[in-house]
């Protein structure tokens, strides 16, 4: 287990791996375990949390929460986001003390959770926020399903149809990975014999999406649609933007604002999430 004090009250890190690990959050003052892991991950790793929830239990100071996220899934990040800070809002609120947030790394999805909570609770600025957690730990919160997230609490979320087309009649099967579904699922392309090409038709809430193709097994990017800058790896991957067909309108002047370089939050808007977060209904 690994950690980083990103505020006095707000710790950021790896999951716990034994219930012996409880004591050694109690000793700095946790009074939250907030675990946003999946049962495939702990089984990965072979974390018994049954025997961490039960040591939990058995002590008077300290709560251990779940709050489930996906892996490596930007847009199941950005769909659970409300519930999640929600939980983590009541849970602060009602136990105190220093809150441990963490994932299974504690690189991806417990700093974006934190950034959240600071973002929309806290009164940061989204970019304050990102540069004081990359001030105290090394990790990658998705902004932008963070700002999508944000957006959906205060506008309405829409849907648009969008059409990805591979231009291949040669090939025998296409498929997309990333878009709203991951990096781990995969959909197929249907083959249009009148054009000779692989369409791909699906409606997408409005925001940024990454995608890939995989063309015979083979995973690529498509040159002729909008593409990422390599990233560290070298890797490249395609991507969109969904909008509403009606820019102009209130909620997509909001959504265009919260989805700029550097968004903050109105006095109003941030005072709209948290009377969201309180009125949202308890997860099981």
């Amino acid at each position: 287990m690994n950690y980083n004090f990103i505020r006095p009250d707000l710790i950021v890190g790896s999951c716990l791996q034994a219930p012996e690990d409880v004591d050694k959050l109690r000793k700095v003052g946790v009074k939250t375990i907030f675990c946003l892991q999946q049962d495939p991950d702990l089984e990965y790793f072979g974390v018994d949390i049954g025997a961490i929830q039960d040591y939990a239990k058995k002590c008077s100071d300290i709560e251990h929460i779940r709050a489930q996220i996906r892996d490596f899934d930007s847009f199941d990040l950005r769909m659970r986001l409300p519930a999640v800070v929600s939980k983590l809002y009541k849970a602060i609120n009602q136990n105190g003390g220093v809150t441990y947030v963490h994932c299974t790394a504690g690189l991806g999805r417990a700093p974006a959770v934190a950034m959240a909570y600071m973002f929309w609770v806290q009164g940061y600025k989204l970019s304050e926020a990102h540069r004081l957690l990359l001030s105290k730990r090394s990790c990658f919160p998705k902004l932008d399903a963070i700002k999508s997230a944000t957006a959906d609490i205060l506008t309405d979320l829409k849907r648009e149809l969008v059409t990805l087309t591979w231009e291949d009649s040669k090939c025998s099967t296409v498929e997309v990975s990333g878009l709203d579904i991951g990096w781990g699922q995969r959909i197929p392309l249907k083959f249009d014999k009148g054009h000779g090409s692989w369409t791909l038709q699906r409606e997408l809430p409005e925001g940024r999406y990454e995608y890939k193709y995989i063309v015979d097994g083979e995973w690529t990017y498509n040159e002729f649609e909008l593409v990422t800058t390599p990233n560290k790896d070298g890797h490249v991957n395609n991507f969109l933007h969904v909008v509403n067909n009606d820019p102009s309108s209130v909620n997509g002047a909001v959504r265009k604002r919260l989805s700029s370089e550097d968004p903050d939050l109105r006095k109003e808007e941030r005072l709209k999430i948290r009377q969201f977060l309180e009125a949202y209904p308890e997860e099981e």
